[in-house]
């Protein structure tokens, strides 16, 4: 149903059938398409005997299969006994033999996928999921009493009228797809199915309570962590689990991230048999239903004001927590960074001439950097690939190391870069501040422990090939010799060392889930990174006390102490370690 309506206005009470008038049976006027589903194609029609708006849905029936109208006939009837207030209701099934046509009633409103398409971030407020949350329960509640299962509950089979009722739609269609010939349709929806129905499995209502919960955590969070381009490529990050959800949605309690995580796992046993334990379980938890209600009325009747489909919808958030180190901030700061880093590596890189080289291509990047941040990584490692190979062509080290950097960095930024937003500034800080350890308290303050220890790795490196290649001007040779004397000096090492620690000690300490155990992380993180300063120092002086290196020393203070204020704003995590271990280079 994403596809754009189109749009046709023929006068409801018109007796008289035009040349431009599309009917289906003979009887429904068609006036607008909102698209193709799964198995079929929905319509707003009017009824031109009762004189109504309807939605149709028509969906092909297989041609090799004799018993295809009775079985759909028969899942029609089953779909037409629920009745009730948040159920879409079915007046009718027809069929002509090549297609199967389910009359339904016609809800006013969005369904909830374009709703969360049309507002900022694609979330919504934790009380407008609490008024989802317990309408579609309700709904599900009802049908589970009267032994139907859904099966295929995703954003757009929930619909909200101007008024702010939720309804759930299409009860019984992924039986009715089976019966259509679909042979995995009966299945549902990748993303949205758990791994029993994914396997054909046995399912029960427990499959539905899973898909509800994708549901609501997507509402949340503005992501749905499972979709996947396969069915086998969704079932291994269930498998995985969703996260850390307080860092998907930072104003999610912790009563309410332990509700999500149990009722997401891969193991029906874990879930709730009841999908009202469910609603009653985490509703109270997100706040009011009939503030969510009021808000979802608002929210529909200002999105249908819109003229264009891609139009957001902007509103103020009451009672959501400023959060500008990883906002505002974050995009500024990483915009900045960019530009001062690339404008010393471009005026290298082959293809550009004048200004382009240290002005225009710098500020063109640092603006992408500002709309998505994860951006900059590639585009650095890139430059700073093509510059060494580009100075130094002939000089077999310093373009083999280049190309390995790249092929690193390429390789993080696709499994780890490209979903955090302050990923790209654990490889800035390195570059554009003195010290290459400069990355590793950010690594552990935004990322998991094992994508941390890799993040401060990959940053500590870039950063010192970074230095070298920009104080020997892309020398190659002397950026051959530097890269020589670097790999056979021990201190290298240790910080290299004391980087990965102190990103992963800080991400692991900080999984315990309080503000106090995020700014201990950071302080044992700090340590770690400092004794590593002072063992490089003692290393280089041949165990005489040692010349401490003070600038990467108090720089990484200052930076641990930001960290420790962007923890404490922030909040606490209350992270269920188990699952986080599993969520380690998944999406």
């Amino acid at each position: 149903m994403s596809e754009t309506p189109t749009r046709v206005h023929p006068t409801p009470l018109q007796s008289a059938a035009q040349p431009h008038d599309e009917y289906l049976l003979r009887r429904y006027r068609v006036l607008e398409r909102r698209g193709r589903g799964g198995f079929g194609t929905v319509c707003t029609c009017w009824d031109t005997r009762l004189q109504r708006r309807v939605a149709i849905k028509r969906m092909p029936l297989a041609a090799e299969t004799g018993t295809t109208a009775t079985e759909a006939l028969a899942e029609a009837r089953t779909a037409c006994m629920l009745g009730h207030p948040n159920i879409v209701t079915v007046f009718d099934f027809e069929s002509d033999g090549s297609f199967a046509y389910l009359v339904m009633e016609y809800v006013d409103g969005l369904n909830l996928a374009e709703l969360l398409g049309r507002v900022e971030g694609g979330r919504l407020t934790p009380a407008e999921c609490a008024h989802v949350l317990q309408s579609v329960a309700r709904a599900l509640a009802f049908a589970h009493e009267n032994r139907v299962l859904h099966l295929d509950i995703k954003p757009t089979n929930i619909l909200i009228d101007r008024q702010g009722v939720v309804k759930l739609a299409d009860f019984g269609m992924a039986t009715l797809a089976s019966a259509a010939g679909y042979g995995g349709a009966r299945g549902g929806t990748v993303g949205y199915m758990p791994p029993e129905q994914i396997d054909g499995a046995m399912v029960d209502e427990r499959t539905d309570v899973f898909s509800l919960a994708v549901v609501v955590l997507q509402a949340l969070c503005g992501t749905n962590p499972f979709l996947a381009r396969s069915a086998e490529d969704s079932r291994r990050r269930i498998e995985k689990g969703p996260g850390r959800l307080s860092r998907l949605v930072p104003d999610l309690v912790p009563d309410a991230e332990a509700v999500l995580a149990a009722e997401l796992s891969p193991s029906p046993s874990l879930r709730s048999a009841d999908v009202l334990d469910f609603a009653d379980d985490l509703v109270p938890l997100l706040g009011m239903p009939s503030m969510g209600a009021e808000s979802l009325r608002e929210l529909v009747a200002q999105a249908e004001k819109d003229d264009e489909p891609g139009d957001k919808v902007r509103r103020p958030r009451e009672g959501a927590p400023l959060r500008l180190p990883e906002g505002l901030v974050a995009r500024a700061l990483t915009a900045l960074l960019a530009f001062s880093a690339l404008r010393l590596v471009m005026p290298a890189v082959p293809l550009l001439e004048g200004e382009a080289r240290s002005v225009v291509v710098p500020l063109a990047c640092g603006a992408l950097s500002a709309l998505w941040p994860p951006a900059c990584a590639p585009v650095l490692a890139c430059s700073l690939v093509a510059a060494l190979v580009a100075r130094g062509a002939g000089a077999a080290l310093s373009s083999f190391v280049a190309c390995a950097l790249g092929g690193l960095v390429l390789l993080w930024w696709a499994s780890v870069g490209r979903r955090e937003r302050l990923s790209s500034l654990t490889l800035l800080l390195p570059c554009c501040l003195p010290s290459p350890v400069c990355g590793a308290s950010l690594a552990g303050y935004a990322l998991d422990p094992a994508p941390a220890a890799a993040t401060a790795a990959i940053g500590y490196v870039t950063g010192v090939l970074y230095h070298l290649a920009v104080s020997v001007s892309f020398e190659p040779a002397a950026l051959a010799a530097g890269l020589s004397a670097l790999a056979a000096d021990p201190s290298t090492w240790c910080l290299l060392a004391g980087s990965v620690t102190c990103a992963a000690l800080s991400s692991a300490v900080a999984l315990r889930g309080s503000v106090a155990s995020g700014v201990v992380g950071q302080v044992l993180g700090l340590a770690c990174l400092g004794g590593s300063v002072i063992v490089a120092a003692s290393v280089e002086n041949s165990g005489i006390w040692p010349a401490l290196d003070w600038s990467s020393l108090v720089l990484a203070i200052l930076l641990g102490v930001l960290m420790c204020i962007a923890i404490v704003l922030r909040g606490p995590l209350y992270e269920d370690p188990e699952g986080e271990e599993l969520d380690e280079f998944s999406e």
